[in-house]
């Protein structure tokens, strides 16, 4: 196709085609109010949201890069394209993807895994997602699992607005912001009262484009009584340039209503991973975090849950593993501010190649928060005197009927172990990728089969010092 044919009608002080991106085009890079409105006007925007990316970005413009944490000194946004499109709609049909993309996400098992376990699936390339289906079964329960430009535009653009960025505001920190004005893709889904999603629902999102950034919304609303399990998988090609993935994700979790949110990160080691995730839990309903943090560069990932009605619940299960030239900041918080709500956090941190692994969390109790309950356990592993790893708890607790416990442990493998498992016959590389595993255990043992699998293979993977 020529580059006529991408470009006809098209600004080219905004658009910027890239030859080594063939069949895709995307927004020059940088950020300015004339890029933010072009891509109001590429997606379609009712007139509220294009007036809620440009307050964005003003208020992006407002806000300093965080002083804490990770240096992002590597990370220019002006050299950021916010938006790259592949030249393709979505489809509901596997075979009408195109043969590039197609065999892109084959690779990475989606289709394979939509036919084995799922109810449905979402897979994203670049800024768009290019193919989305749900069972006829499930859809036939009233559960509603679309695009998020579908929901906007279409039948639910109302609970769309009711909900969009409002757990997670463009003013809660600069890449908020930034999300709030170029966000593109994602996931929305609802699941009616009293309806149980029995097998997951799954979004994919791959981030094929050199000096890109991915910015998916993902809005989930559990209605009362209702459950879910949704499982988010990333990955992308290494470049010799900074990609930047700033995602969010906003759950709403109803009275007596149970969700589950699984992540398995494996972003290439040029991506700084500023993905920003919450969720506010009513009376009675669950929030469960599990996440595998493998690859990106620089990684800041700290799951939040507000347990907003009594009895309400959360539990956070985490795994991350930093290997050479990679800063890994991750953790996650909880705000108690309803009467007898618990929760509790378990994670295990892998470091290895003078890898560095930093735990954050934050447990917040309020006054009205009777009789909550709280427990942080945070269990590190370090496979050589290069890498580091450290716990940064914070506690804020306003109510002293609260039970609240942290606890930390750093240790190294074992040399009896690996000389046992290596008496029957494994290698040395073998045992000690076997032991790692079985450490990252809380983590594999709560998915399903084929990702803890796949959660696996990476860690084997790491050891070998094979992911780039």
């Amino acid at each position: 196709m020529s580059e006529k044919s991408y470009v006809e009608d098209i600004d080219r002080s905004v658009y910027d085609i890239r030859d080594e991106e063939k069949d895709s085009y995307r927004l020059s890079e940088g950020l300015t109010p004339e890029i933010v409105e072009k891509l109001s006007e590429e997606k379609h925007d009712p007139d509220w949201m294009r007036e809620f990316r440009l307050k964005s970005l003003e208020i992006y413009n407002e806000i300093p890069v965080p002083d804490w944490g990770p240096s992002l000194e590597g990370l220019n946004i002006d050299k950021i394209a916010t938006y790259v499109r592949p030249n393709t709609k979505m489809q509901g049909d596997w075979d009408s993807v195109p043969q590039d993309i197609k065999e892109t996400f084959e690779r990475l098992g989606i289709p394979q895994a939509e036919r084995q376990s799922l109810a449905g699936v979402g897979a994203q390339y670049d800024s768009e997602l290019v193919y989305h289906n749900v069972k006829s079964d499930v859809a036939a329960q009233g559960v509603v699992y679309t695009d998020m430009e579908s929901a906007l535009t279409g039948e639910y653009a109302d609970m769309v607005r009711e909900h969009f960025m409002k757990l997670v505001t463009p003013r809660d920190h600069k890449f908020a912001a930034l999300h709030g004005a170029v966000w593109s893709g994602g996931s929305f889904v609802y699941v009616p009262k009293n309806t149980e999603v029995s097998i997951p629902l799954q979004s994919y999102f791959r981030l094929n484009a050199k000096g890109a950034g991915q910015f998916e919304h993902t809005l989930i609303i559990v209605d009362e009584g209702a459950s879910l399990h949704f499982i988010e998988g990333c990955s992308a090609p290494k470049y010799n340039v900074a990609n930047l993935h700033a995602g969010c994700v906003e759950l709403f979790v109803g009275k007596n209503a149970k969700l589950r949110y699984s992540t398995i990160e494996n972003w290439s080691k040029n991506m700084y991973n500023l993905n920003t995730k919450r969720a506010i839990v009513e009376e009675g309903g669950v929030v469960e975090w599990v996440s595998g943090s493998f690859g990106s560069h620089v990684g800041c990932l700290y799951p939040m849950s507000i347990l907003n009605g009594r009895g309400a619940k959360m539990e956070f299960t985490g795994v991350t593993f930093a290997s050479t030239g990679q800063n890994l900041d991750t953790g996650a918080k909880v705000v108690h501010a309803a009467p007898d709500t618990t929760s509790y956090m378990n994670t295990r941190s892998i470091s290895k190649g003078g890898g560095i692994s930093t735990f954050r969390s934050s447990v917040v109790i309020n006054k009205k928060a009777d009789n909550a309950k709280s427990s942080v356990s945070c269990q590190s592993l370090m496979l050589d005197s290069e890498s580091r790893s450290d716990t940064v708890p914070a506690m804020d607790i306003r109510n002293s009927s609260a039970a609240v416990g942290h606890e930390a442990k750093i240790g190294s493998i074992s040399g009896d172990a690996v000389f046992y498992l290596m008496s029957r016959g494994m290698t040395e590389e073998e045992a000690r990728a076997l032991i790692v595993s079985g450490f990252a255990d809380n983590v594999s043992k709560e998915l399903p089969m084929e990702y803890a699998v796949e959660m696996n293979n990476l860690i084997r993977l790491e050891m070998k010092g094979s992911i780039g």
